[in-house]
């Protein structure tokens, strides 16, 4: 049997695992969802089949359930050769990917105070696979370190020095794994190499993020310090006045309730008063809800306005591409954004944009756009995939043959 690489994206309430081959293809995947509640269950993809989960299990234990689960259907049938780990915040410390050990660990684990909602769980799933299997190479891949080739103009928030220089106190950027992922996409769909291709890429999903890439390197970016800084989102605001927190506080809202706010119940959740999901919000609109409507306006106008912001980082622009759910899927919400961003003389082809590119090897634009604009599905995983095997072949002894 060939070998096999395991790919561990643990959330704060669900563990994703993904095995894939040494050609990179994806041989399945397994979800579990509500973990740490009675609800707890997961899924193999392409099936329907449930597999049970222990009761309120910790991650460990829900992680020895999953693969026992994938070895007892033939899947994962002896130790993978790799196992890739998505770490969210990476700080300045990582400005690639590492292979994990104790000293990488405890550098993850300083980084936690930076995304306390994200670094702790990603810990929980490395103890869990180390434990599993302590002698298999395991590498961290950070959501931040695509984003670490900022210039300062573009890292550093106007605050006193001592802010950056005590706390770390910047804009880090995230969906750095999709961002690179694009970048390399977009100069293979557009016959250049990665080290000459400039794009500005937008990340849509329930998080969502642009980027400006200018040969190949990320040279500026929506999200911050957090993954709340930027465009509109599924539940987070995006970008706010820092003045709201004392505005509400003189309302009687705490901090905490504030930050849970800005963060679950806000972005297009909060305007539609309704959903989270686009899909819903574009059927409710087509049907006159004047909330969803409003909801759809205001993420598309702000993201146009991100993407328009984006080009005073970029010397050339070889193509403007959207991935992630609603950027690969909703061609309405491309379709509106677009119409803000005449002035750069970028227009859609509106068959090629309903059909998602499908037949044009994702193109969508008119002919007579200005820019090419590309439609290009995230395989993060795969990168995750790809930096696990490539240092898991670092470590090995050369042949001596």
């Amino acid at each position: 049997m060939e070998d096999q690489l395991l790919v561990v994206n643990c959330g704060s309430s669900s563990l994703k695992l993904a095995v894939f081959d040494q050609g990179r293809r994806k041989l399945v995947s397994v979800l579990a969802e509500r973990l740490n509640t009675d609800e707890a269950s997961a899924r193999i993809s392409g099936t329907a089949e449930t597999i049970p989960l222990p009761d309120n299990g910790s991650y460990e234990r829900v992680l020895a359930a999953l693969v026992e689960a994938l070895k007892t259907r033939g899947i994962l049938c002896r130790d993978p050769v790799a196992i890739g780990h998505r770490v969210v915040h990476g700080g300045e410390t990582f400005r690639g990917a590492a292979l994990i050990d104790d000293q990488v660990v405890a550098a993850i684990d300083h980084c936690a105070s930076l995304a306390p909602l994200h670094n702790p769980v990603n810990l929980a799933g490395i103890a869990a696979t180390r434990a599993l299997y302590p002698e298999v190479p395991q590498v961290a891949v950070f959501d931040t370190a695509f984003h670490q080739t900022l210039p300062p103009k573009a890292f550093r928030y106007a605050l006193p020095e001592t802010y950056y220089r005590d706390w770390a106190v910047r804009r880090y950027g995230f969906h750095g794994t999709s961002h690179y992922f694009m970048a390399q996409e977009a100069a293979r769909l557009l016959a250049r190499t990665h080290d000459t291709t400039s794009i500005i890429s937008a990340h849509l999903g329930n998080g969502c993020s642009v980027a400006a890439i200018r040969n190949g390197r990320s040279v500026d970016t929506s999200m911050g310090l957090t993954p709340l800084e930027g465009l509109v989102m599924g539940t987070r605001s995006g970008d706010v006045d820092p003045s709201l927190f004392d505005y509400l506080a003189g309302k009687g809202l705490s901090a905490a309730e504030v930050h849970k706010t800005l963060n679950k119940q806000s972005g297009l959740l909060g305007l539609s008063g309704e959903s989270n999901d686009m899909r819903t919000l574009c059927d409710l609109a087509e049907q006159g809800h004047s909330g969803a409507a409003l909801a759809i306006d205001v993420f598309c106008f702000r993201l146009a306005r991100y993407l328009g912001a984006m080009t005073a980082s970029l010397t050339a622009l070889d193509a403007l591409v959207f991935t992630g759910g609603i950027g690969e899927n909703s061609a309405r919400v491309r379709q509106q954004t677009v119409e803000h961003l005449s002035l750069l003389g970028i227009t859609l082809d509106s068959v090629a944009n309903a059909r998602n590119g499908a037949d044009t090897e994702g193109r969508i634009n008119a002919a007579e756009s200005r820019y090419p604009v590309l439609v290009i599905p995230t395989n993060e995983e795969r990168v995750i995939a790809e930096e696990a095997l490539r240092l898991a072949r670092s470590t090995q002894s050369p042949s001596t043959d």
